[in-house]
Order: structure tokens, then sequence, then C-alpha cells
């Protein structure tokens, strides 16, 4: 099963999977019925994240990309539940991410605001083992500094007066990160998917949360965007979609990595 891309439904495959072989699972599910997919599909969120948490090796992340549909004005709450479910089954909600979109879909006034992002809900069973942590430029970096303009982590009082000059030129990224949804070079391959998201996203989390070699499942794999970062950025990797459709087309584009 090893760096292949599995048709069937995503919990009986899983269950042919050895007990803690997978280091990482980037993924993102078709909830809310928000697209229309080749196949009807209802999954099992309780069951799918009781399966993941066999299979994921201790210290290992799950990463899962969810939105909530808006039905009669109000949304729906699955975002929510899927975390809550998450947290019950023994995972540990280590990070709650954002997934902000640069390019949103313009939307109808509803006497709400435009949707600009989705959550990406980071888990961890029991403490964490990999953490790659990507960096950004300081805005003001090498300025000196006669004191730092932010608050220190004391649980002490809070003061300002440690020094920090120079500025330092890079720092750990914010959990917010940004992304343009469909235009760039890498995720034109994925364009007949209706939801693929972008392929720099799978890359920051796979560089985030594993290293070479390890294993990256992505249980849901739609338009295969996880594997192929994961290839390229030499992980193993095992893909589940329960289209026979998408698992072929996935399979032509790993091919021209």
């Amino acid at each position: 099963m090893m760096n292949n891309v599995l048709c069937g439904d995503n919990v009986q495959v899983m269950k042919q999977l050895p007990d803690e072989i997978v280091d990482l699972v980037v993924t993102s599910p078709p909830y809310d019925n928000l697209r229309k997919y080749n196949c009807s599909f209802d999954f099992d969120v309780n069951a799918v994240s009781k399966e993941l948490f066999r299979v994921v090796k201790d210290g290992g992340v799950v990463v899962w990309v969810v939105s909530d549909a808006t039905i009669d004005g109000s949304e729906s709450g699955t975002s929510f539940r899927t975390a809550l479910t998450f947290l019950d089954n023994g995972w540990k909600l280590h990070d709650t991410m954002i997934f902000k979109k640069k390019n949103p879909i313009p939307q109808i006034y509803r006497k709400r605001y435009r949707n600009d992002f989705e959550f990406m809900f980071v888990f961890v069973k029991g403490k964490i083992q990999t953490h790659n942590p990507l960096t950004e430029d300081c805005i003001h970096a090498g300025l000196e500094l006669k004191s730092t303009t932010y608050k220190n982590f004391s649980t002490k009082e809070q003061n300002r007066n440690k020094k920090a000059n120079p500025v330092k030129d890079k720092k750990i990224r914010g959990n917010v990160w940004e992304y343009v949804v469909g235009k760039k070079k890498e995720d034109l391959d994925s364009k007949w998917h209706s939801a693929p998201f972008p392929y720099e996203l799978a890359k920051d989390h796979i560089l985030s949360w594993s290293n070479e070699g390890d294993v990256v499942l992505d249980p849901f794999a739609g338009s295969g965007t996880t594997l192929v970062a994961a290839k390229k950025l030499n992980r193993n990797f095992i893909g589940i979609d329960i289209s026979n459709d998408y698992v072929m087309k996935i399979k032509e584009r790993l091919q021209l990595v």
C-alpha cells in the first residue's frame, strides 16, 4: 500500500494498515455537501477519527481542513463538532489554524460578511514529536530598539524593559496562513476536481510536521495534492479515495512528479 493510491471506503481500507505506521495526515473531507463530487459519499467522522488514532504513530499529527455550510442563514457548526469528536477519541487539539484565501469567491450579500477562511485543526496523538517551524521575515529586521515592544512570557508582572536590538531577521510564522486558490502553476493539474486545496498549503504542513522518509496519509485524497507534495518532498505516502475516477487521475498526476 505504500506510495500508492487506494480506492475504497477509507475506514475499511485503513483497517488493512498496521498499527502506528503513519507520521502525518493532511486531508480535507467533503464536508456539508458544499461541492458536488464524483460520487455521493457520507462518512462517519467518529469512525474515521478512531481508525486514524490507531494507524498514526505516537506523537503523530492530523491536519484536518474544514469549513461550514451556511444553511437557512446559520453556519452548520460541522467544524466544531468534528474537533470535539477527535478530542473524544483521544486526540489533543495542538493548534487551531486558519487557511485564509487571498482570492475568496465573491458572495451575494446575505446580511453577513464574506467567508475568507477555513479551519485547519492540528490534532496530535500524545506529545508531538516533529515540528520544523516555518519562518517569515521580521518587519523591523535589523532595527535597534532601546526596549522591547512586546510582552514577555513571564507569568509574573509583565514589563517591556528587556532590550531587543537589533531585531532578528526571521521569526516563526503565525497560525493564519494565506494562499491564492487555484491560480498557481502547481494547482492547475488539480482543476478537474471541484474543491482542491492549494499545493502550498499541503507542502507547508508536510514540511512542518514530518521529516524526509516519513509516511504521509490522505484518507480523502480528492485531487491528490497532499500525495504530490509528499512525493516531491521525499516522503512516503498513502492515498485513499472512494472514487475510482479520482484515483486514476491522481495516479496520472503522480506520474508527472
